[in-house]
């Protein structure tokens, strides 16, 4: 008998007061439980840097950060260097997200459970 699939557990936040949320909340639904941002007010070169250093002074530099919003490639690509592990545009499906979780994440917390 083979052992159930450990849970994945995600946060989604939206920092910041630009009044967008339906995305957060859609992602959230298709989730259910990473750290995910959904930004839509240009912050994201703030916002993002500073949960992962945030989230390193606590110990907990091992915990994914991705996200989604409004971000230009340029500044994608910047993120990801700095530690972001992905950014999902607008248009990006909960499929989508949901399978890279799955193939992302998945082994991180399958190897956990080892």
């Amino acid at each position: 008998m083979s052992e159930p699939k450990r849970k994945i557990r995600i946060v989604v936040a939206k920092p910041g007061l630009d009044g967008h949320d339906r995305g957060a909340k859609v992602v959230a639904r298709a989730l259910a439980d990473a750290v995910g941002l959904s930004i839509m007010s240009g912050a994201h070169m703030t916002h993002f840097p500073a949960l992962i250093e945030a989230l390193r002074a606590r110990g907990a530099g091992h915990v994914v950060v991705f996200g989604g919003g409004i971000v230009p490639d340029e500044d994608v690509e910047v993120l990801k260097q700095q530690g972001v592990a992905a950014i999902f545009k607008p248009g990006a499906s909960t499929q989508e997200i949901v399978d890279w979780i799955e193939r992302e994440l998945r082994p991180r917390v399958e190897g956990a459970a080892a």
